[in-house]
């Protein structure tokens, strides 16, 4: 059996099924007959919820609106590299102006052109951008592939394998449901770290994860075999972001003599990640990532595009984490969201592509769609060193020279505009982490001590603890194996160098080692209690590392490698010493975590760190050397080295050349060429999985990994419409900032919530619960999940921190879970009301399936996080923001009213962005904005959702 399948060497475009799926984008002027007309009736004139398969078989016979310009890409040594859709031969000078990541859109327009799926109008539209774009006008986008990655990946598999079964019930063919567009899967599997400081630690780490998730992994590995054009990356291979940038990007395409550019959305949102590379893609929720599987053009409305100019070079000994914390809180401030920023000016020229990737990859903390860098000589150099082609460099080169995507710093530069312009000098920045509770929150190092003071003084928020003055000197004894140890306030009980962020970037990574043979030499030591772990992205870190002979300096401080997929970042810590977890729970202590991630939201990290930072790989090492967040690196010492002196950071800091060099001479084109065709043989464990040739899986009721979701139980050919929102009550009331991971937590599965005791109720004992995120193939676990973060700050419960609510009939207070039960069981709808960036963080699917299964009907907020509310639309969610200036306090509303939404009952009736009425039993009557933001949203909305609209679609053109 192959492995890993080609998403090029198969035929999977049959016409019949490229017919079938493909159908699912755009509407007809004709009802089918299989579908009840006045069904039809019923969408808004401009997307029809049928369509004519005629039409659209005879649409695919007809040429490309644009095949004029096709034109032949020329080898330089004779031959031609493919044909390409030439932007110069449209003659149009608005082309010059547009910022390249625009022109990425225009590219896919034309291309796809086929006055069908895409028209000629959406091409201009996209041309007409400098005056478009602040419109709120809608485009279709085909991007060349899909990225998916474990967690969202196996329930993405889950639900093409119940559309499979659905389709079967419905008497259609169920191999219908096949991947269109090429699907890149990567098994990054998420690492527990249940072995740290060991040197056997990743090996024993992996054992672990094949025994937890064997049904999970032999699941993706049927779906391999089950579907078609689908690339396969085996567990143990790297973080999906790192694999997708070193192996998976192709940055142009060339599909049998096509060439394009690549742009690919992925089910994680640090998919931008590889915009660093100068290939578009940002993160979509996992619904909306399948139906661009299945052909269907993505609506997106067209974007602004922030301009931010880099002038200048670091300083020595500031790294690229430092340079993206001020960008992110640059970005933060200027507000990004649902806007592409597109960096330019001369310091790109001091930007290795690492650098770049890690700007890029920190997109969805500063809130825009992606934040691209156009292709240059740094890019071509980059994609030398990671081992592609000569000839593929040359074939990239040449095409987006000769399509205007290729930027040339020794040409003049044409003058593009943009929405808006930021402008930075990197001479200016300086290190900083962040933290305690959000990754925009930026701090100075040299402030850092002050900050951390004045966060435990202010009142709980996220700059704030509220530990009273006499407490805040407060020890806590316990014992770490038999020896007396403290705790106190501030203390750095985890240091973790993660793989999301940093460790695309030698420079950082070969820094942090660099730091650890420095503390060494003098005798510094890490407290033993302190858990430390090291999980490169790639397995190309571990080699650079052992060629500089700089990893030993990291395991005898504790940075062991763990694993090469997410750990701390996402929760999976692993359990602290329980002496430590107790001295820190019984004496309130706010214990501080620190690691080179992306995201510190509260609760996420560790139940046991209420102090979360990020900081770059050489900082993590320094604040574990130093055991506490609670210092001044300029003026306290880090250590005591072994001949009695006091060390300071600045003793075992490296200068900037120094990490060049060891970057030079360390990290080579063989490491990345080797590393990637070990992917293609797989591994031990994952060849030895049982894998099935059947199309239908075989779901087993027993199982608490896979089990199949009831999203199309009863489902009907006729699309059930909109349906009333009357007299629902508020299942929880929130403030500002609720991200996904406050909705659907991906970490550990805390022992008394209801999804430990549905575990416990099939005889799995606790060690065995593993994380919600590797359990996101069963519904019963996840809808049980929903809402379950410890941290969770419900305005019902009157201060109460927890995963609870108020059940307003009964005044009882209950899990969210056990409260939304009840108010399905008795027939009544809940919604729920928010503050501002409700929805922010990952692109987390589950955080809109979660509420719908629990009956939510409605989330009234004064902002949605992009794709959340994308997800919330497409599961049948009615997205809605209070008026500017209004939210639920102002407004007076407690939660405890029940809630009338007078929406439209026709379809038809609803517009994009109209403003409608809500009202309360007590009186109250306020509008709100209705977030159904394109069309196409709108025709989810009335199918109940995007997965049976899809389906509903793919039968009819079937028939």
């Amino acid at each position: 059996m192959t492995i890993v399948k080609s998403a090029f060497s198969r035929q999977s475009s049959r016409l019949s099924s490229l017919f079938a799926a493909s159908a699912i984008a755009r509407p007809c002027s004709s009802p089918s007959a299989n579908l009840d007309s006045s069904a039809a009736s019923s969408l808004p004139p401009s997307y029809s919820s049928t369509f004519s398969f005629r039409r659209f078989a005879s649409s695919m016979a007809a040429r490309n609106s644009y095949d004029s310009i096709l034109t032949s890409l020329s080898k330089p040594g004779g031959g031609e590299f493919g044909k390409y859709y030439s932007l110069p031969s449209l003659n149009d000078q608005r082309i010059d102006r547009l910022p390249y990541s625009i022109r990425i859109l225009l590219e896919s327009a034309i291309r796809n052109c086929d006055e069908f799926q895409v028209t000629g109008k959406d091409v201009e539209k996209i041309l007409d951008w400098e005056n478009t774009a602040t419109k709120q006008v809608e485009i279709p986008f085909k991007p060349a592939r899909v990225l998916l990655q474990d967690f969202t990946g196996v329930p993405a598999v889950v639900d093409l394998a119940c559309m499979r079964d659905a389709m079967n019930k419905l008497k259609s063919d169920p191999k219908k449901i096949n991947p269109l567009v090429p699907v890149d899967l990567v098994i990054d599997h998420s690492v527990q770290v249940d072995v740290a400081r060991s040197e056997n630690a990743v090996q024993a780490n992996m054992e672990l994860e094949f025994q937890r998730n064997k049904e999970r992994f032999g699941f993706l590995k049927w779906g391999s075999n089950a579907f078609q054009n689908m690339l396969v990356v085996p567990p143990g291979s790297g973080i999906v972001h790192q694999v997708n940038l070193e192996y998976l990007a192709r940055v142009v395409f060339n599909n049998n003599g096509l060439l394009y550019p690549d742009s690919v959305v992925g089910t994680d949102s640090h998919t931008t990640m590889v915009d660093g590379l100068g290939v578009a893609g940002w993160g979509v929720g996992g619904i909306e990532a399948e139906a661009a599987m299945l052909g269907q053009p993505m609506s997106m409305v067209l974007p602004g595009v922030v301009g931010f100019k880099l002038a200048g070079k670091l300083q020595n000994g500031v790294t690229a984490t430092d340079l993206v914390l001020t960008v992110t809180q640059m970005l933060r401030k200027h507000g990004v969201v649902g806007k592409f920023v597109e960096f330019y000016g001369e310091g790109l020229r001091e930007l290795s592509l690492a650098d770049r990737a890690t700007i890029a990859n920190m997109s969805p903390e500063y809130g825009a769609t992606m934040g691209f860098f156009p292709v240059d000589s740094a890019t071509l150099d980059y994609l030398k060193l990671t081992g592609r082609s000569d000839d593929t460099v040359a074939m990239i080169e040449s095409y987006l020279r000769a399509n205007k995507m290729f930027v040339d710093y020794n040409e003049p530069q044409a003058e593009r505009v943009y929405s808006s312009y930021l402008e930075l000098n990197l001479e200016e920045v300086e290190p900083c982490i962040s933290g305690p509770k959000r990754p925009h929150d930026r701090v100075p190092l040299k402030e850092m001590k002050s900050d951390w003071l004045s966060c435990l003084d202010n009142k709980v928020g996220f700059k704030g603890f509220a530990v009273p003055k006499e407490s805040q000197s407060k020890v806590a004894d316990f014992s770490f194996q038999g020896t007396p140890a403290q705790v106190k306030h501030g203390d750095v009980v985890i240091a973790a160098i993660t793989s999301c962020t940093n460790t695309s970037n030698p420079s950082v990574m070969l820094g942090a080692a660099l730091v650890a043979k420095k503390a060494c030499e003098f005798g510094l030591e890490v407290k033993p209690w302190i858990k430390t772990s090291l999980a490169p992205g790639s397995g190309v870190a571990k080699q650079y590392l052992e060629k500089s002979d700089l990893q030993k300096y990291l395991n005898q401080l504790g940075f062991n490698i763990v694993g090469y997929g997410c750990t701390t970042c996402i929760g999976n810590s692993g359990d602290l010493d329980e002496a430590l977890s107790a001295a820190i729970s019984e004496n309130d202590i706010v214990a501080a975590a620190v690691l080179s991630g992306n995201r510190n939201f509260e609760g996420r990290v560790n139940p046991y760190t209420r102090a979360n930072y990020l900081a770059s790989p050489p900082l993590v090492v320094a604040y574990a050397l130093a055991g506490t967040v609670n210092i001044d690196f300029e003026k306290e010492p880090i250590g005591i080295s072994k001949d009695g002196k006091e060390v300071y950071l600045r003793d075992i800091w490296p200068s900037s050349e120094e990490v060049a060099n060891v970057v030079k001479s360390s990290v080579l084109p063989d490491m990345f060429i080797s590393t990637y065709e070990a992917i293609t043989k797989g591994n031990s464990m994952w060849n030895q999985l049982s894998d099935s040739s059947s199309t239908l899986y075989s779901w087993d009721s027993q199982s608490t990994y896979i089990h199949e979701p009831p999203y199309f139980k009863d489902m009907t050919m006729s699309p059930p419409g909109p349906k009333p929102v009357k007299d629902a009550y508020c299942l929880l009331n929130f403030g500002d900032s609720i991200t996904t991971d406050h909705i659907s937590p991906a970490g550990s599965i805390h022992k008394d919530s209801p999804a430990a005791k549905y575990l416990l109720d099939r005889g799995v004992n606790r060690k065995e619960f593993n994380s919600y995120g590797s359990r996101r193939g069963n519904d019963e676990i996840m809808a049980r999940g929903t809402f379950a973060n410890i941290r969770l700050v419900n305005k019902l419960l009157k201060g109460e921190v927890g995963p609870k609510t108020v059940h307003i009939p009964s005044g009882e207070k209950l899990s969210v879970f056990d409260a939304a039960t009840r108010y399905k069981s008795d027939g009544q709808g809940t919604i729920i009301l928010a503050g501002a960036e409700y929805g922010s963080g990952s692109s987390r699917d589950w955080a809109a399936k979660g509420p719908m299964l629990l009956g939510v009907k409605a989330v009234i907020a004064k902002s949605f996080e992009r794709i959340h509310r994308s997800n919330l639309a497409g599961m049948g969610i009615i997205p809605l923001c209070f008026k500017a200036g209004e939210d639920a306090e102002t407004l007076g509303l407690t939660g405890h009213e029940r809630f009338t939404i007078n929406l439209p009952s026709n379809v038809s009736d609803i517009k994009p962005g109209q403003y409608i009425t809500v009202t309360t039993d007590t009186g109250k009557s306020f509008e709100c904005i209705v977030r159904f933001d394109t069309e196409v949203e709108l025709a989810y909305y009335n199918h109940g959702g995007i997965l049976p609209y899809v389906i509903r679609n793919l039968i009819s053109a079937n028939h």
